[in-house]
């Protein structure tokens, strides 16, 4: 059924596209022929407008309209069409190093939910001479995540400008309370998304973090106006990463806590009898909270006191979870699978097909593997895709079907109808290229960035007005802090030289001294590192690049040649093996370090097997998720890990008695 109705939707479209003068219904439904075959005149009614609405919300521009304006409320006399103007992609022309920019801006988005989109986008621009080889690899990757709660929902709704309401939780009190709010835009930075938008009943913009919803938005009814200077990126430029007068005090002994002492604005004293007084700011006291219960007994918070008693409860919190019973599980037969893709429906098939005709156009003799990778599809759904494309168009005219033919693996096509254009880009698509473009440019991987302003100006003028997308999203990856040492990397990677390092090792709260050939930096989970071979070491190591207290460009020359991808494990080194019972909210823990075996358990949480070449770091994980993650085996891990926690509370107990 869903190959028939694809097949009905893309003849729609052949049929509207190919006269100016328009179809009536009657037109329609005698060339198109499941209308025909439906049973009634009021299903044949039905069908037709879902199918309408269906072209339209794939941005494909279906015109309803009377040549007697006298008879204009008169469904028999009412014609449709598409108009090609307003259906084909604006013609563009692009250089080599502004394709380059236009294929990594779409690459940005590859593990977001506007991934699709974007790969759509930059196939469309391959009609426009973007070139459609990949890109030269660059010393610095990002990536775009969009996986905080209800980001789907609040995209739609923000594009669509709909008033939505929404249980909130204040970062200051605490306290939830329902908004309803008129979205005027979405932004990423410091590791979080951002709606902005104007609160009615506080009759003011307000900013409110995705992670901090308590409930999904639901929409409303109203309209409203976005402010016509409003931009994201400015908004997101004002952003700052702590809240006013939001400080901590803490209790770190002398010669720990390497990194909250190097905390933005950190300031140290010493306290006596071997402890120091350390201040610094934070905006979210949860993961402030998190941080500090990560140092166990090494760290003791004094203030402010909810900050204080979210550090005890988690810590009390892990303890307790440690000395529970875990529930039964069974690893028999269960691996760690990437999720599967959800099933491709009507409307994205419908879509790959109007993207497929100008694409065959400009790949003549192109293989079915081929196209099938650039489509993300596999070969034999390719070969399916081709045979609708062949089977699908108006009953009574087969001159009016599109010629393609199959041999040999390889595809040519002939005659495209009037699907021979790349259809116009949707708001989605827009956004995924100029945010993607945006983004770039503030990267300070990229020595010259002419040729990523050009492409986004010229992508800007081509979109028309599907364009304005540009002002309402935006994303900031690299911090002031991060750019200098991401800078001096991608200087140390061009140069072929080694850099000097002074890193924090969590796992044993030290200071190295580091001599490494930087290979890449790149983004992931929110954090950067750096890819390189570590001399002290003796092997390719990441490096988180919170953790680099100093970089230092020498004029040694590097001499290793890594081609192998970054990875954040090499499981050649990871040979230990620890089971943990991870609680929905801590279950990315099981993706992050590549579970070898996952298992649910019947309270709902995830028992997962991961292979790590220390477990100095695992206490402090623990303390610091407060019961969401516990460690199940070895029973000198756990007991390790209770150890730990134990004197966390006992250096607690010792302060308050003081």
């Amino acid at each position: 059924m869903s190959a028939k109705r694809t097949e009905r939707l893309l003849t729609l479209v052949m049929l509207l596209l190919s006269n100016r003068q328009g179809w009536t219904k009657e037109e329609l439904f005698r060339e198109v022929e499941q209308y025909e075959q439906a049973p009634t005149l009021a299903a044949r009614e039905k069908l037709f407008d879902r199918d309408k609405a269906t072209l339209r919300e794939q941005g494909i521009p279906v015109e309803s309209f009377t040549e007697d304006p006298l008879f204009e409320n008169d469904n028999a006399s009412t014609r449709y069409r598409i108009n090609a103007e307003d259906y084909r992609l604006r013609g563009m022309s692009f250089t080599a190093a502004e394709s380059a920019a236009l294929t990594i801006a779409a690459g940005m988005w590859q593990e977001a939910s506007l991934g699709s989109a974007a790969s759509r986008a930059l196939r469309k621009l391959q009609g426009r001479t973007v070139g459609t080889e990949p890109a030269s690899a660059t010393p610095i990757e990002a990536r775009i995540r969009t996986n905080e709660p209800f980001w789907d929902e609040l995209w739609h709704a923000t594009t669509g400008r709909q008033v939505i309401r929404f249980g909130y939780r204040a970062a200051s009190t605490g306290e939830e309370r329902v908004r309803t709010v008129q979205p005027w835009g979405m932004g990423s930075r410091f590791g979080h998304w951002y709606l902005v938008g104007f609160d009615t009943d506080r009759q003011a913009e307000r900013w409110f973090r995705l992670t901090r919803m308590t409930t999904p938005p639901s929409i409303q009814a109203g309209a409203y106006a976005v402010p016509p200077k409003f931009s994201m990126s400015a908004s997101l430029a004002a952003l700052s990463s702590t809240e006013p007068g939001r400080r901590a005090t803490v209790a770190i002994r002398t010669g720990t806590c390497h990194i909250l002492r190097a905390r933005p604005g950190a300031r140290a004293a010493p306290r006596g009898e071997g402890w120091d007084t350390l201040e610094f700011g934070y905006a979210e006291e949860a993961a402030a909270a998190g941080e500090i219960a990560s140092f166990g007994a090494n760290a003791v918070a004094l203030s402010p006191e909810p900050l204080v008693a979210e550090v005890r409860r988690r810590l009390g919190g892990a303890a307790h979870a440690l000395r529970q019973m875990a529930p039964s599980f069974s690893f028999e037969g269960q691996t760690a699978k990437p999720a599967a893709r959800s099933a491709s429906t009507t409307e994205d098939r419908l879509l790959r097909l109007l993207d497929l005709v100008p694409y065959f156009l400009n790949h003549p003799g192109v293989k079915v593997a081929d196209a099938a990778r650039d489509f993300g599809v596999s070969p034999t759904q390719l070969t399916k895709d081709v045979e609708l494309l062949f089977v699908s168009g108006p009953r009574f005219y087969p001159d009016g079907l599109i010629d393609i033919q199959l041999e040999d693996d390889r595809i040519h096509i002939s005659d495209p109808q009037s699907l021979g254009d790349p259809i116009r880009f949707g708001l989605d698509e827009v956004c995924t290229l100029l945010v993607g473009l945006d983004t770039l440019i503030h990267l300070p991987g990229i020595a010259d960035h002419s040729a990523v302003r050009s492409a986004r100006d010229k992508l800007r003028a081509g979109a028309g007005d599907a364009a304005r997308i540009n002002d309402s999203i935006a994303t900031r990856l690299t911090e002031e802090e991060a750019a200098p040492v991401l800078a001096t990397i991608r200087a140390g990677i061009e140069q072929r030289r080694q850099l000097h390092l002074r890193y924090v090792v969590p796992a044993r709260d030290e200071v190295t001294e580091r001599f490494v050939e930087p290979i890449s930096a790149f983004l992931h989970e929110d954090a950067w590192y750096l890819d390189a071979w570590c001399h002290r070491a003796v092997g390719r190591r990441n490096f988180r690049l919170d953790r680099v207290q100093q970089v230092e460009l020498t004029n040694l020359p590097a001499t290793t040649d890594a081609h192998t991808p970054a990875v954040i494990f090499d499981r050649s080194s990871a040979d230990h093996a620890v089971v943990l019972l991870l609680s929905p909210s801590a279950q990315w823990i099981a993706r992050s370090y590549a579970a070898e075996r996952t298992a649910p358990t019947d309270d709902g949480k995830l028992a997962a097997e991961i292979r790590v070449g220390t477990t100095a770091w695992l206490p402090g994980l623990v303390a610091s998720l407060g019961g969401e993650c516990s460690v199940v085996a070895p029973d000198a891990e756990r007991d390790r890990a209770l150890h730990f926690l134990d004197a966390g509370l006992t250096a607690y107990a010792e302060f308050s008695g003081n």
